[in-house]
């Protein structure tokens, strides 16, 4: 599950999804606003594309809406959004410590994000140029498919 704007934070779920699938555990990405319930779910990993310091709307609003059940399951959340060389901010979005409360999440992981400039918005691109966001593809596949071969495991040793 993950709140993506542009596409690049589902590009990131998408890879963690195909790396569990390869481990053998059944995955689906499904954007958080689609999620009603978590009946059928054996574990989460939950992500947002970070703007202003700040998750994405959809991806706070299903971790306090479904908090009582995510604190049932097994929990990672990923954020997506520094972009740069090295990646810039370094520092976790403002509502990640309220989302780790709201899922009891064991592990929260900060990715680098991409930014495509002419995929923005009017406001999107005015905040960009103020604040001088280099262009680009900044994620690290490797990182994040190793993250995703660590929850893997994690999940295989509960089974």
């Amino acid at each position: 599950m993950a709140a993506s704007k542009h596409g690049s934070t589902a590009e990131i779920a998408e890879a963690i999804g195909e790396v569990l699938t390869g481990a053998g555990h059944e995955a689906s990405v499904v954007p958080p606003e689609e999620i009603q319930d978590l009946e059928g779910y054996g574990a989460v990993v939950l992500g947002s594309a970070v703007y202003t310091g700040r998750w994405m709307k959809p991806a706070k609003e299903l971790a306090e809406r479904l908090r009582d059940a995510l604190k049932d399951l097994p929990v990672w959340l990923f954020s997506s959004g520094p972009i740069g060389d090295p990646p810039k901010p370094e520092e976790d979005p403002v509502d990640v410590a309220e989302v780790m409360e709201a899922t009891g999440a064991a592990e929260h992981r900060i990715f680098p994000g991409k930014l495509v400039k002419s995929e923005l918005g009017f406001g999107e691109k005015a905040i960009v140029l103020a604040l001088r966001a280099p262009e680009g593809d900044f994620r690290d596949w490797d990182e994040i498919q190793n993250w995703a071969r660590g929850i893997a495991e994690e999940l295989g040793s509960k089974e």
